[in-house]
């Protein structure tokens, strides 16, 4: 089953079993897939769903990061339930050890000498590991890496 239909079954799903927040984030993705079908004209992949759901969980964080340093418990709830709710969409999250491993392994096959070459590795590195890790967390270990 492709990821489009699984998010429509799950839509499907939480509005028989009436849970009207899950039924609210799970139409926030698909109004934001809808939304780039039509602007883009394409028929979206899976690595696009991805791609829209890491954007959409990467707005949440910031969100929760701002509704906290407000004091806004409330609308910060709310967001977290929804990066959880995303987060059931996006493939096994690698370990921290073989994010490391991949990074040693591009780093060499691109022959990375220092920061220069950062734009290079994060260019090789990204296909590698889109959906499955965070960009913003290998962005600081190839920093780390390549200093």
């Amino acid at each position: 089953m492709s990821l489009k239909n699984q998010i429509t079954e799950d839509m499907k799903t939480a509005m028989r079993a009436k849970e009207t927040a899950r039924l609210g984030a799970v139409r926030l993705l698909l109004s934001a897939m809808k939304q780039r079908e039509v602007d883009e004209r394409i028929e979206l992949t899976d690595a696009d769903i991805i791609s829209i759901i890491e954007k959409m969980l990467k707005q949440r964080r910031d969100s929760i990061a701002a509704y906290e340093s407000a004091k806004r418990t409330d609308l910060a709830d709310i967001e977290k339930f929804e990066v959880t709710v995303l987060q059931t969409y996006l493939p096994q999250q690698l370990t921290e050890d073989e994010v490391k491993a991949i990074l040693e392994k591009v780093v060499v096959d691109t022959g990375a000498a220092g920061m220069k070459d950062m734009g290079a590795v994060m260019a090789t590195i990204k296909p590698l590991v889109a959906g499955k890790a965070d960009m913003g967390k290998i962005s600081g270990l190839i920093k780390a890496r390549l200093s």
